[in-house]
């Protein structure tokens, strides 16, 4: 079975708000995750159960759950369930690396990323957005939200600084495709902002963005982090599908 050591152990800290009992329980749950047995995104058994085959209350599991989601490991879902987040690191291997077929081996994205039209990114963004914020929904763990909130009360502070205001609303939808935890998705979002980070793309944005617009894009921002926050999947897709009309129109205007 795998050793891989719990999150709060690598840190080298003793959380105070946890007593023995639920670190314990935290552990061995943590231990079947890394050993294969519940996967990433399945779902855990039920906390009666675990409570049953531990000796413990429901209460102490329902803390020790509560542990293991405060360290990225798990996510809950009222009504739902609690699912794996954690992904144990990749072993370093020692064999060559496998080498990719001739178009994928030296694939260079600068001229996609140079090239790319409106009409191509919107397509894009269509397509990839709606579909992160609901694995973000179902996925992003507590520290995935508390990053986003950070970066959430940064943006709030911008009333007319249109570049600052531009470069933290990338950031902020990084964080929530970083928070489902699904590499090759994030690869690809990867791609979407590079293509931002054009400097014709980036100066039609901050072009775009008077005060007012500022003002009217924070509060989509916190409305889709606060459907994010309450595991509004419905919600939290109807907000990104918002922000992406928004985009779009601005999108219109590229020389």
């Amino acid at each position: 079975m795998s050793k891989a050591i719990p999150p709060w152990e690598q840190e080298g800290i003793d959380p105070p708000f946890a007593k023995e009992k639920v670190k314990l329980a935290a552990r061995r749950i943590f231990e079947r995750v890394v050993s294969g047995e519940y996967s990433f995104g399945s779902r855990l058994a039920a906390e009666r159960n675990f409570a049953d085959e531990f000796g413990l209350t429901r209460s102490t599991v329902r803390q020790a759950l509560e542990f293991l989601e405060a360290y990225g490991v798990v996510v809950r879902r009222a009504n739902s369930g609690t699912y794996v987040v954690y992904k144990p690191p990749a072993p370093v291997q020692q064999s060559a690396p496998v080498q990719l077929p001739p178009s994928l081996d030296h694939l260079d994205i600068k001229p996609i990323v140079e090239s790319a039209s409106p009409f191509e990114m919107g397509v894009v963004c269509s397509l990839l957005e709606p579909e992160i914020v609901r694995l973000g929904a179902l996925y992003m763990s507590v520290r995935d939200l508390n990053e986003l909130r950070t970066l959430l009360e940064d943006i709030e502070t911008v009333v007319a600084d249109a570049a600052k205001f531009a470069h933290l609303e990338k950031q902020f939808l990084m964080k929530i495709a970083e928070g489902t935890h699904n590499r090759l998705l994030i690869t690809m979002y990867r791609i979407v902002g590079e293509v931002r980070c054009q400097p014709h793309w980036l100066a039609t944005r901050i072009q775009s963005l008077s005060p007012k617009r500022i003002s009217d894009s924070r509060q989509r921002l916190r409305s889709l982090f606060e459907a994010l926050e309450s595991r509004d999947i419905e919600g939290a897709m109807e907000f990104m599908n918002l922000i992406i009309a928004s985009n779009q129109q601005d999108l219109l205007y590229q020389p």
